[in-house]
Parts: C-alpha cells; structure tokens; sequence
C-alpha cells in the first residue's frame, strides 16, 4: 500500500471581513423634541489568522479548500448602538510552514511554535455614525462613514520540516534504513534509485537521556539547486535542520565525487548550507568494496578536518557511536529562530499622496488616502458629501486637478466612483 501524499506547497487566498457601515439617526425620545444625532458605529471585520496545530504536518488541507474569508461587522444602529464585530477565521497549519505574500513573494511569517499566531488579511474598521461629526456649529449632521474594506490577498505557503538533523546524501546511499534503525519511522525501502520520493521523520532517543528530530530527505541528484529532479522541494527542508548527516554510499564506485557534488549543490540552493555543521557516515560496511575504500575515504575527510563514522546501517555496525556523536554536537549548537515580519496595515494617515492622469474625457485620480476616502463616503446624504469636498480641498486635490486643466463636463474617477466636474 502506498505510503500518502506529502504536500508541502499551496497557494491561498484570504479576505478579511469589512467593516459595517455607520448611521445616520437622531434621538426620538418623549419630552425630548430635538433630539441630538444618535446614531451608532459599524462593527469590525473579522480577520483571517494563521496558527500553528501540533496536530497537522501536511498542507494538504489546501488542496480541497483554497479560499478564506471572514465575517464582515454588522452595521451600526440608532441609539448610539455599535454593530457587532465580525467572527475571525483561523486556518490551521503545521509547525514550520513559511507564509509568503503571493504577489511579491516577501516572507511574512515563519510558523514554527505551537500556537503561534499571525493575521494574515485583517478586517476593515466600522464606519463611524453621525453622533461623532456633531460639532457647536452644526447640530444635526447627515453624515456618517461606511465600513472600511477588509484586507485580501493570495498567500504562498510552504511547509520547511522541524528536524534537528537532515540526512543528505545521493538516492540509494542508505537514509532511509539509517532513518528506520535509529528510530520508530517506517519509511518504504528498496534497492533502487530515488526510493525516498517524500520526508520522513523519526525521533532519536539517546540512553534515555536527550533526544532529537532526524529526517531522511530525498536524495539529491546533479542540478537539484535549479529545481532538477526533486530539486527545491528537497533543499528547503535542509535549510531549518541545525546540522547534516551526510551519508556516503560505501558501495559506490567514488563516494568522494559523491560528496563534492552534494555539498556543490547544497551551496548553490544556499551558500549557509555550505557552513552548516556535517558529520559524515560512510555507509554499507557489510561490504567488502566498502571496507576497501573505508582508508581513503577517512584520510581524505580527516585531511579537511571532517569528522566521519564507518557504519552499517543494515547491521547497526558503528550506528549508535554516530548518534551520540550527533546528539552531543546538538547540546551545544543554537536553535533556529523563527522569522516574523510586520503584515502592513495602511490607514487613512499613513498613505501615499494621490496621483492624477488623463484619459481621454476621463481624469483618473489614484491614491489609497483619497480612494479609502471616497469609498467610505455616503453620497446619498449632501452633508456627507460637502464634507468630503471639504476633504478634497484641504488636502490640495481639487487645485492639483484645476491646474491639470480639468473642465466643466469632465468625468473625475477615484476607485469606482466617477464624478463630474461643474466648476
């Protein structure tokens, strides 16, 4: 029976949730005949949010579903009332999954504790109601703000294995035997190339004493650094591992080549693995051409100041004197730190200012300040709509487009509105 599928790359889109819209209201009170405006804010949207489950170690999860949204906030109400803020969505995933934004490709977030937590696409603020534009002038607004837009986005999610140590090596070298000696993994064995085609991991104890995370990764071939074979899906589970095993196959014909070209490949994916601590194991000992190059080999590596073990990983020949060697080296090297970076969230304060261009009739005005602006505008209602033009002005918007050359009967779009130009 085959072993299932280990996904370990999705793409996924997010959409945090808008915010409800404000009202416009006045109190209605008896005894009370001019009412002051009353009228309530939107609630929040929801937002979507990555945590990490120690339960799942795959991404496969995305395959079946790829898009997420959450709740949008409630709109407000008279009597000063705030619309309820809208439910969050949180997807889980497995420790050590990398969030990239789809677009760009920068690193958001690097998931490795459990329970962490990062929010991916937060929910737009609630638009404000009238009771907040009341002023000793103007008593009685018809103003108020519709909810702002929830954030969206296509995220790049890829799954880098938590492993302490990564075994490395060319296919058939013995990885996945070494892997299912020293610990209770069960990965599929053969005597053939490229056997291992998905990471295994299994847990080494050392005499009870300390124990640590192995994986047996797919072997690498010629080229593995430009995607060939299982090219990049192999070195990004390399690049968490904290120290390397490089198991030399004893059998073959030139295990020293051998080990050049992994370490070149390594170095080409990513020149710190290159300075990644190894330990090389010179397996198949069992054989005799193997005990024949074992001599070379060793002087070799001990002229490069590489320490290496002769084993069998067939017979636990040297295997166990190769663990606590490892397990030691571990004691004293540093644990990876996870990478988070800051998600940008832009409001109305910290945007760029706008920009004008013409097309045909058309003079399209862009800019997110006066985009957000005039989305979150209630049009319908004339104070709205002198306060925004109030807005325009200060912000210099309505010269920069006089001085364009904007007339009388030209269409100015902003977003999706188009407006038309009478003075």
């Amino acid at each position: 029976m085959d072993s299932p599928s280990f996904f370990d790359d999705a793409k996924i889109h997010v959409h945090g949730g808008d915010g409800g819209n404000g009202v416009v209201a006045f109190r209605r009170e008896k005894f009370v005949p001019r009412g002051g405006p009353a009228g309530g804010d939107g609630g929040d949207g929801g937002s979507v949010i990555l945590e990490v489950d120690p339960q799942i170690n795959t991404l496969v999860q995305f395959q079946r579903q790829t898009h997420f949204a959450a709740a949008r906030g409630a709109h407000g109400r008279g009597k000063n009332q705030t619309g309820a803020r809208g439910d969050d969505v949180i997807i889980r995933v497995p420790a050590g999954t990398v969030v990239r934004d789809g677009e760009s490709g920068a690193m958001l977030a690097d998931m490795v504790a459990t329970g962490q937590r990062i929010a991916v696409a937060r929910g737009g603020r609630g638009g404000r109601g009238n009771s907040h534009f009341a002023s000793s002038t103007h008593q009685t607004p018809y103003v108020a703000e519709k909810g702002e837009a929830g954030g969206r986005r296509w995220l790049h999610l890829e799954l880098k294995l938590l492993a302490d140590v990564g075994l490395v090596g060319m296919p058939n070298a013995g990885k996945s035997t070494l892997l299912s000696f020293v610990s209770a993994a069960r990965p599929r064995i053969a005597d053939y190339p490229f056997t291992t085609l998905q990471p295994n991991l299994g847990v080494v104890s050392i005499d009870d004493e300390y124990d640590f995370v192995l994986a047996d990764l797919p072997g690498l071939i010629e080229g593995a650094h430009a995607g060939a074979g299982l090219g990049h899906r192999f070195l990004r589970h390399v690049e968490r591992t904290r120290l390397l095993i490089h198991m030399l196959d004893g059998g073959s014909d030139d295990p020293l080549h051998h080990f050049e070209q992994i370490n070149q490949e390594l170095r080409l994916f990513n020149p710190q693995l290159a300075d990644r601590p190894q330990v090389v194991a010179f397996n198949k000992m069992d054989l005799p051409e193997a005990q024949d190059r074992w001599p070379q080999v060793r002087k070799a590596l001990q002229s490069r100041q590489i320490t290496a073990f002769a084993i069998s990983a067939a017979t636990g020949d040297g295997v166990w004197q190769l663990m606590r060697h490892v397990g030691q080296l571990l004691q004293n090297l540093p644990s990876s730190e996870p990478l988070v970076n800051e998600i940008p969230v832009f409001r109305l304060d910290e945007t760029p200012d706008f920009t004008i261009q013409r097309q045909g009739d058309v003079w399209l005005v862009q800019g997110a300040r006066i985009e957000q602006l005039v989305a979150r505008t209630m049009w319908q209602h004339y104070d709205a709509v002198e306060r925004v033009q109030r807005q325009m002005e200060g912000m210099g918007l309505l010269e920069a487009l006089r001085r364009a050359g904007v007339q009388p009967g030209d269409t100015v779009r902003i977003g999706t509105l188009e407006l038309e130009w009478l003075w």
